[in-house]
């Protein structure tokens, strides 16, 4: 521990403004809302006991996404193996949907692309769908995502090519199948 610093309050500052970005990879990676919020509880559970370990000065968002990450990869397994529903999800209301001044048509043309993106994402390898959303939805450097993932700089932006390459050639697959 450092002299004169106040771990809670400073990881506090640090981590709380991460929460939607972190929540929203682990979705993501884990194709499930209750383990996406159980693996965000546990990566702050572990960075803020391993806090002292963090070096002042460099990449807090790096540090912390990287341990998300890593806490993923060797917990999926224990993930999968014991899935449960819970108990109350059969009673939530249906989600309310505000008025809005769109067009039917509209809204289901936004809806289609984003269901045919999300479908598309979801078919790509785990390290092509990790390096876009970390790059395209977090909207990290190339840097951050190579401290992130523990890579070369050259493997990320390698890497993010192939995965754009394989997004485009996913959705356009979709797209000529819709017109046949």
């Amino acid at each position: 521990m450092w002299p004169g610093r106040d771990n809670a309050n400073e990881f506090e500052q640090l981590a709380m403004p991460l929460f939607a970005s972190l929540y929203n990879l682990a979705h993501w990676l884990t194709q499930d809302r209750s383990e996406a919020e159980d693996l965000v509880q546990e990566t702050y559970a572990k960075a803020l006991k391993g806090f002292n370990s963090f070096q002042p000065g460099t990449n807090f968002r790096a540090w912390i996404f990287r341990i998300l990450r890593n806490t993923f990869l060797t917990s999926r397994t224990g993930l999968n193996a014991v899935k449960t529903v819970p108990v109350d999800e059969a009673d939530e209301p249906e989600s309310f949907t505000p008025v809005t001044r769109e067009s039917p048509e509209s809204i289901l043309l936004a809806r289609a692309d984003h269901d045919a993106i999300v479908a598309a994402l979801q078919k790509l390898p785990l390290p092509f769908r990790e390096i876009i959303l970390l790059c395209d939805v977090e909207e990290m450097s190339y840097r951050e995502i190579a401290e992130t993932l523990m890579i070369p700089l050259g493997t990320v932006m390698s890497r993010l090519a192939r995965a754009r390459r394989s997004m485009r050639q996913l959705l356009a697959g979709r797209v000529q199948g819709a017109y046949r």
